[in-house]
C-alpha cells in the first residue's frame, strides 16, 4: 500500500525520492503514526513533501490511494474560460457580426463624433448603431458592442474594449490583513530577501558572548541587531474595471507582500500608469501623488512589481488623452518606459492565463515596452519573476 502511494505521487509528477520513501517506512516501523489515519497522513506529508506547492496534489493522491477517491487531474488543471463565468451580454452577436462592426477611424475621429452626438441627440435610443444608447452597435453607450467605443452608464466592463469611460467609478483599496488560503505566495516572495543586521542591538550574540566570557573569565554579554530583510519593494496595483475579476488573487499577493517585506511601498493605478497614482481609492481624485515624485523618491535599486491584467484599449497606452477616465497629457507608454529604464529590477504580474495574452492587443504592447518582464500571477510565474528581480 505504501509503495502504491509512492508510485501514485511519482505519476502525479510530485518529486518524491526513494530516500524520502524509506524515511517514511522507517518512521512507520517506529510507530510514530500510531493507529490513526490522520496521524499517518501528517507523517507521510512531512516525510515525502518538501515543497509547499505540491501539498494540494499530495492531498488528492492520498485520498485516491487510501479512500478510493477518483483522481480528477485533468479537471483540476484545466483552465475555465472567463466568458463562461460572466453574465450573459444584453446583445448577442456572432463573430461574423462583430467583424462587420467597424471603428470610426481612430481616436480623434471617435472623440469628434462623440461631441457631435452630444450636441445633436435629443432622446433615449435602444439597439441602434449611431446614437448614445444601450444594447446596440453604436460606439457610445452601454451593454452593446463596438471594437472602439466610449462606455457611458454601464456598471462594469464586459468586452474590455472601451477606449474611455464616461462615468465616475468607485474602487476599493486592497486589504493587507487577508490570510492566504495557501502559503505558496508567501514562500515564493520569501526568496526575495537580502538579510542584513541593522538597527538597535537587542538580540543575544551567543558566539561572541561565549568567546568573550571564556576570554575574560566573567560573563561578558554581547548583543547584535536582528537580521532583517533589507530589500526595498515598490508595488503598482491596477484596480477597477476588468481587474474586479481578479481582486482575490491581487489581494492575496498584496497581503503576502505586506507580511514579508519591511520596506514595502505601494500605489494604485487604473489600466496603465500615467502622471498620477494614489494610495487611497476613496480619495483617488483628490489625494493624488505625481508619478514623477514617486520616481524621484525611491532609488534605482528598488524592486518594482506591477500587478494588473494589462487589458485595455490600445489608445490608453499609445495616445495622449487616451486614458479611460481622464485626459492624460502623455501616453501611458512613456510612463512605463520611464519606470522600466529607471528600475532595472522591474516585473509585471498578470492574473490572466498566459495562453490568453495573445488575444488582447494591449498585453502585447506592454510586453514590448517591458521585454521579458511580464509573468503570469501563478506560483511558477512568481518564481520566474523573483529570479529576474534578484539578478
Amino acid at each position: 500500500m505504501f509503495a502504491n502511494l509512492f508510485a501514485s505521487l511519482r505519476a502525479a509528477k510530485v518529486p518524491v525520492t526513494l530516500r524520502e520513501y524509506l524515511l517514511l517506512i522507517e518512521a512507520v516501523n517506529a510507530d510514530l503514526a500510531g493507529q490513526r489515519v490522520e496521524d499517518f497522513y501528517f507523517l507521510a506529508r512531512c516525510s515525502l513533501i518538501k515543497d509547499e506547492r505540491h501539498l494540494d496534489t499530495f492531498d488528492r493522491v492520498f485520498g485516491h490511494v487510501f479512500k478510493g477517491l477518483d483522481l480528477m487531474t485533468d479537471a483540476v488543471n484545466a483552465t475555465i474560460p472567463e466568458d463562461w463565468l460572466r453574465s450573459v451580454s444584453a446583445l448577442h452577436l456572432s463573430d461574423e457580426d462583430k467583424a462587420r462592426i467597424e471603428a470610426l477611424g481612430g481616436w480623434d475621429k471617435i472623440m469628434e463624433e462623440l461631441n457631435k452626438r452630444l450636441a445633436e441627440q435629443q432622446g433615449r435610443h435602444q439597439g441602434g448603431s449611431k446614437w448614445i444608447g444601450t444594447g446596440g452597435t453604436s460606439p457610445y453607450g452601454a451593454d452593446g458592442y463596438n471594437p472602439a467605443g466610449v462606455r457611458i452608464g454601464q456598471k462594469e466592463s464586459r468586452h474590455k474594449r472601451a477606449i474611455k469611460v464616461w462615468d465616475k467609478r468607485e474602487f476599493k483599496d486592497f486589504a493587507d490583513d487577508v490570510e492566504i488560503g495557501t502559503r505558496n505566495m508567501k514562500v515564493a516572495l520569501r526568496k526575495l530577501r537580502r538579510l542584513t543586521r541593522t538597527g538597535r542591538p537587542d538580540e543575544l550574540d551567543v558566539d561572541e558572548t561565549v568567546r568573550g566570557t571564556a576570554h575574560n573569565g566573567y560573563l561578558d554579554i554581547h548583543l547584535r541587531p536582528e537580521r532583517r530583510n533589507a530589500v526595498k519593494v515598490l508595488m503598482f496595483l491596477d484596480v477597477g474595471g476588468s481587474m474586479d475579476w481578479h481582486v482575490k488573487e491581487a489581494q492575496e499577493l498584496f497581503s503576502a507582500a505586506r507580511s514579508e517585506f519591511k520596506h514595502l511601498e505601494y500605489f494604485y493605478f487604473h489600466n496603465c500608469l500615467y502622471e498620477h497614482v494614489w494610495k487611497d481609492n476613496v480619495r483617488r481624485w483628490t489625494d493624488k501623488t505625481p508619478t514623477w515624485d514617486v520616481l524621484h523618491t525611491y532609488p534605482a535599486d528598488t524592486k518594482v512589481i506591477f500587478v494588473g491584467d494589462a487589458s485595455m484599449s490600445p489608445y490608453e497606452i499609445s495616445v495622449p488623452g487616451g486614458a479611460a477616465e481622464h485626459m492624460n497629457p502623455e501616453p501611458g507608454a512613456k510612463w512605463l518606459t520611464r519606470v522600466a529604464d529607471l528600475y532595472e529590477r522591474c516585473v509585471w504580474l498578470n492574473p490572466l492565463p498566459q495562453e490568453s495574452w495573445a488575444w488582447t492587443p494591449s498585453i502585447g504592447m506592454i510586453e514590448r515596452l517591458m521585454p521579458g518582464r511580464m509573468f503570469p500571477l501563478t506560483i511558477d510565474g512568481l518564481d520566474r519573476a523573483i529570479r529576474v528581480l534578484m539578478r
